[in-house]
């Protein structure tokens, strides 16, 4: 028999809401940032109504932990927490740099070994980044997500020059990231399907845990630049000297 997963991320500027049923799947992509706290429940519901079911026929509720932004990643948390308490279901933590890795792969059309780098921007030069492989029909990960500065991500990909690379990172920052000849994904698909082909994974792989184990990833504890910072980091993009704005 089918199973009921309703799926949600808020972890970038885009809001990604998803339901499978044994009748289908329900997709939503839209905006997010700041208004996804206020779109989530409203969208979910939607989904719940268009599909003709209710939130009790869920079997479980899957939500994007990160990394990201960290009001969506909260919003996300505490949502997920919410339904699983109410409706007593388990949840299901997916990892919001493998739904960026799976929609890439669905635009590559690829299948068994695909490999590939998902960087996205996670603003004052630094990015969210990992590597992962797609095999025995499932996703390895082959370097967990991890906050890099540019320099230290870009040594990295000298050092060993990644296949492909996705994420809103290769946009943000261009040439100052050395993809070389690999293969490029700056712009997600359906982020909504990605999702909710991983949720449906983790699903069928019994990964669910009780609301208190539901945890987003938090890779940053600073979330904002001082004045200095900004400005030594203005004078890095635009290739000036910096020592002089240094304190």
């Amino acid at each position: 028999m089918g199973v009921c997963v309703l799926a949600f991320d808020t972890a970038t500027e885009r809001l990604a809401v998803a339901l499978a049923t044994p009748a289908g799947h329900w997709l939503a992509n839209m905006q997010g940032g700041a208004a996804a706290s206020a779109a989530l429940l409203p969208q979910a519901t939607a989904l719940l109504k268009n599909a003709g079911i209710g939130w009790r026929a869920l079997d479980s509720v899957a939500f994007g932990r990160g990394p990201g932004a960290f009001t969506g990643l909260r919003t996300a948390c505490a949502v997920a927490q919410g339904l699983g308490l109410a409706l007593a279901k388990p949840l299901l933590a997916v990892d919001s740099l493998l739904i960026v890795a799976e929609d890439a792969r669905t635009q590559a059309g690829a299948g068994e070994g695909f490999e590939l780098w998902v960087a996205m921007d996670a603003r004052m030069d630094e990015a969210y980044a990992g590597a992962f492989r797609y095999a025995a029909g499932g996703w390895q990960v082959l370097q967990p997500a991890a906050l890099f500065t540019l320099p230290a991500l870009a040594e990295r990909w000298a050092a060993a020059p990644p296949s492909g690379v996705a994420g809103s990172a290769l946009a943000a920052f261009g040439s100052r990231l050395p993809i070389g000849a690999a293969a490029q994904w700056p712009q997600e698909h359906d982020r909504a399907a990605a999702l909710l082909r991983c949720a449906l994974a983790l699903h069928a792989a019994g990964a669910g845990v009780d609301a208190a184990d539901a945890l987003p990833l938090y890779l940053r504890d600073k979330v904002a630049l001082t004045t200095a910072e900004r400005a030594v980091a203005a004078a890095a993009r635009s290739g000036q000297p910096t020592d002089a704005l240094r304190p």
